[in-house]
């Protein structure tokens, strides 16, 4: 087991961009599918439109 936190730590070290982007990826989605009403459901979606404006 203890070999297993020591590879888990070293990936995530190296990867701490990757991680932060997992991370926020998977708010996001809890977000929307459970807390989002509809005014931010709205919301989202001018963000969506603007990100991919930008892109």
């Amino acid at each position: 087991m203890a070999k297993y936190a020591e590879v888990n730590k070293k990936w995530n070290d190296k990867n701490e961009a990757r991680k932060l982007y997992i991370n926020k990826r998977s708010t996001t989605k809890n977000f929307i599918l459970n807390l989002a009403i509809e005014d931010d459901l709205e919301q989202i979606e001018k963000y969506i439109e603007e990100r991919r404006n930008n892109l």
